[in-house]
C-alpha cells in the first residue's frame, strides 16, 4: 500500500511485563534472577560488552559472600574461570600514623573468606552469554531509549531504533547518569568528592597470601586487592591534581610510587595494565521507586569506593527487587506502586548505612589536624582490640 507525503504508519508497541534499561553487572543479574518468574522481559543496552582476552582487566571488584551466593544462585559464579578468581582471607587497614592498624580475618570471624576478587569484564561476559539464551527475555542491543510516557497502567518507551515498548514496570539499571531516572523526574543529589579513583594491576615480588591492604594517607586512600599468583590490583582514591600527576608518570615511576605508598609490602612492582582513572562522587536518588519505575544499582545510589561495596549494594538491589516480584502474591501487576515500595523499604537500611559509613570515613580521613588525626587512629586501634566489634564489621561487609 502506498502512502502520500505527510502519512506515517505507527507501529504498535511491543508489550512486556518488565523493560530493563542497562545490561551492566546489576541490570544483567536482575534479568537473570527473573528467568523463571513467568514474566516477559526486554533488556535495552546501548553497547555490547568488550570481548574477553587473556589480558587483565584494570577494573576489579571485591565481591562479598552475599553477592557470590546471589550470583551462584543464578548459575553465573560457577561459570567463571577459577584461575582468574582470588579469595580475600585477611584485610590489613593502616591509619596515617605509626601503629594505627586494623586487622580483619575470615578465620577469626568463622567464615571461609571475606570476599573474592573478580575482573569486571569476565563477570560481565558470563552474564551476557546467559542472557543471550534466556527464553523469557528479548535483548535489544545496540539500542537506547529516546522518550518515555508514564501512564496509569504502563510505561511506554520509544527506542532510537524506532521500536516502541510498553511495560508494566520500567527498571533503571543505567548507571549514575540514569536516563530513566531523569526522564521519570526523580531528583538525585550529586556530591563530587574532588577525587579520582586511579586503578591499575601489577605483578609483585612477594606473595600477598590472599590479603587485601588499605592505607589511609594524606593524599587519599590506597587499596591493594589480591589477584591470582603474584599479582594485585590497586584503587587509589586521591585528589584530582594528584591523580593527574600519577597518570603522567612513566610506568617505572608509577610502580615505584605505588610501591612506596604501600610501604614495600609486596616488594618490587611491575605494571600489568596501564593506569586509568574515574571520578569519585556520592549520589543518592530521592527515592528508589515511582509509579511504574524502580531504580537499581548506580541509578539509585553511588558510594565512595573506599569500602569496596558499590557493586555489592547493586547486586543486593537486584536480588531484593527480584525476590519482591517473584513473591508478589496478590499483586498480579509487577508495576503496582504498593509492591515496589516493599523493595524500597527493604533496601533503605543497607543503602543508608553504607552511604553513612563511606562518607563518614572519607570526611574523617580527609580532615587534617592533631585532634582529628588522633581520634581516627585511636579508633582503628580500639576497634582492632575488640573482637566483637571487628566481627560485627565483618558480618556487615559480608552482606
Amino acid at each position: 500500500m502506498r502512502f502520500g507525503p505527510g502519512f506515517a504508519i505507527r507501529i504498535p508497541p511491543m508489550d512486556f511485563d518488565i523493560v530493563i534499561v542497562g545490561a551492566g553487572l546489576v541490570g544483567a543479574s536482575f534479568a537473570m534472577a527473573l528467568r523463571g518468574a513467568g514474566l516477559k522481559l526486554a533488556l535495552v543496552e546501548a553497547h555490547s560488552p568488550a570481548p574477553v582476552d587473556h589480558g587483565w582487566d584494570s577494573r576489579v571488584y571485591a565481591i562479598s559472600p552475599a553477592s557470590v551466593a546471589f550470583l551462584d544462585g543464578l548459575g553465573a559464579w560457577t561459570r567463571l574461570d577459577r584461575a582468574r578468581l582470588n579469595p580475600v582471607h585477611e584485610m590489613q587497614v593502616y591509619g596515617d600514623s605509626a601503629g594505627a592498624q586494623l586487622q580483619l580475618s575470615a578465620y577469626e570471624s568463622g567464615v571461609s573468606e571475606l570476599a573474592w576478587t573478580v575482573e569486571s569484564r569476565r563477570l560481565q561476559s558470563v552474564l551476557w552469554l546467559a542472557l543471550e539464551h534466556q527464553h523469557n527475555l528479548e535483548l535489544l542491543c545496540p539500542d537506547r531509549c529516546e522518550s518515555v510516557v508514564l501512564g496509569d497502567d504502563a510505561a511506554e518507551v520509544t527506542l532510537a531504533g524506532g521500536r516502541a515498548l510498553r511495560a508494566k514496570l520500567l527498571v533503571a539499571a543505567d548507571g549514575r547518569h540514569s536516563w530513566v531516572r531523569q526522564a521519570a523526574g526523580i531528583a538525585a543529589q550529586d556530591k563530587p568528592y574532588g577525587q579520582m579513583g586511579v586503578v591499575a594491576n601489577f605483578t609483585c615480588a612477594k606473595e600477598h597470601h590472599d590479603t587485601a591492604y588499605q592505607w589511609f594517607r594524606d593524599d587519599g586512600v590506597l587499596a591493594y586487592l589480591p589477584l591470582p599468583g603474584r599479582r594485585m590490583s590497586i584503587v587509589w582514591s586521591t585528589p584530582d591534581e594528584h591523580a593527574a600527576a600519577l597518570l603522567e608518570l612513566s610506568p617505572d615511576e608509577f610502580c615505584a610510587r605505588v610501591e612506596e605508598a604501600g610501604k614495600g609490602t609486596l616488594g618490587k612492582l611491575e605494571l600489568l595494565t596501564p593506569a586509568a582513572q574515574f571520578p569519585l562522587t556520592r549520589q543518592h536518588a530521592a527515592r528508589l521507586v515511582a509509579p511504574r519505575i524502580a531504580l537499581i544499582g548506580d541509578a539509585g545510589h553511588v558510594l565512595h569506593p573506599l569500602a569496596g561495596q558499590g557493586v555489592n549494594l547493586g547486586f543486593g538491589d537486584a536480588a531484593v527487587l527480584a525476590r519482591v516480584l517473584l513473591q508478589r502474591e496478590l499483586f498480579r501487576d509487577p508495576g503496582e506502586i504498593r509492591l515496589l515500595r516493599r523493595y524500597e523499604r527493604a533496601r533503605a537500611e543497607d543503602i543508608l548505612a553504607l552511604a553513612w559509613v563511606t562518607d563518614g570515613l572519607h570526611k574523617l580521613f580527609a580532615a587534617h589536624g592533631g585532634a582529628v588525626g588522633k581520634l581516627r587512629n585511636t579508633g582503628l586501634n580500639l576497634t582492632n582490640a575488640l573482637p566483637v566489634l571487628k566481627n560485627l564489621l565483618v558480618r556487615r561487609a559480608l552482606g
